[in-house]
């Protein structure tokens, strides 16, 4: 029986992210229960994406090149430091990250599957950082059976959206 893979996804966020989960509905019922107009949350939505915007597309290839680099550095062990994900996207500077995550994928290029694989396992590493170590690992090993799983376009698009909402956390 095959499982329709937005299905799986769904639930392996509810399962990876269980605290977010509860957040999404109430998000999501929560201008009903108060009284919010959908008029006025659009508008606050549209403040929000102009106020920030320039930040946010600014930030986006930051952490992206930031997520790729620290697992490259984690499986290639190509730089002894052993970097945390926060310090690359707030401290390191942007050209010397670059010229970093070059070196480690030598061969491979930004765009092949070598990279991508690499920055969605460093944007859900990102996301569940605030985990104990061992309920992480456990995540982990499921969120790369679930990657293994998806196509190159699908690999794409998930890391494009991880990434956005990994920014959005940074600009907080």
């Amino acid at each position: 029986m095959k499982i329709p893979l937005n299905l799986l996804l769904i639930v392996l966020a509810c399962y990876v992210f269980p605290s977010q989960a509860w957040w999404f509905f109430s998000v999501n019922t929560a201008s009903e229960s108060v009284g919010v107009s959908p008029t006025h949350e659009k508008a606050n939505d549209e403040w929000l994406k102009k106020r920030f915007s320039k930040q946010h597309q600014q930030l986006i290839p930051v952490v992206a090149v930031a997520d790729i680099f620290f697992i490259c550095n984690q499986v290639r062990k190509f730089d002894k430091a052993d970097y945390k994900l926060n310090f690359l996207i707030t401290e390191m500077d942007k050209n010397i990250l670059a010229e970093k995550l070059g070196r480690c994928l030598g061969e491979d290029t930004m765009q092949s599957d070598v990279a991508l694989n690499f920055g969605l396992l460093g944007c859900f590493q990102g996301q569940l950082a605030h985990l104990p170590k061992a309920e992480r690992e456990q995540k982990m090993h499921l969120v790369k059976q679930a990657v293994s799983s998806l196509s190159h376009s699908e690999r794409k698009k998930s890391f494009t959206q991880c990434v956005t909402e990994q920014s959005i956390h940074y600009l907080k």
